[in-house]
């Protein structure tokens, strides 16, 4: 099976799928009305760096980005470590749910939400 991946050139993307999680999840949390989907990386995990995904208003010096009619903000510093990477979605039983494939990684942790620079 083929995920369709819309992609703008240095910017973490999403898939098709993702991107319909993504508003269902709006749909469903009244109190994320009119806000955007953030991807972030920060400091922790068993990588040494670990991913991080919230509903949060645009900031100055926010990078926004459409996908399948989801837009994504990434702050300055994130964008650096996710240029490239790709937000996939899963509803299997086992190993489901959001997974980001990061080219940047040198190494990444069993449980996929962390990573090494």
């Amino acid at each position: 099976m083929t995920t369709k991946v819309e992609q703008e050139q240095g910017f973490v993307s999403l898939t098709e799928s993702a991107a319909q999680q993504i508003r269902s999840m709006l749909a469903d949390q009244p109190e994320n009305a009119g806000k955007i989907l953030r991807i972030y990386v920060e400091g922790g995990g068993c990588s040494g760096m670990q991913y991080g995904m919230v509903f949060d208003e645009k900031r100055d010096n926010d990078r926004v980005s459409e996908f399948f009619g989801v837009s994504v903000l990434v702050d300055a510093v994130s964008a650096e470590y996710l240029q490239g990477a790709v937000v996939d979605f899963s509803d299997a039983m086992t190993g489901g749910g959001f997974k980001i494939s990061n080219p940047n990684a040198k190494s990444s942790c069993g449980c996929g939400k962390s990573f090494e620079a």
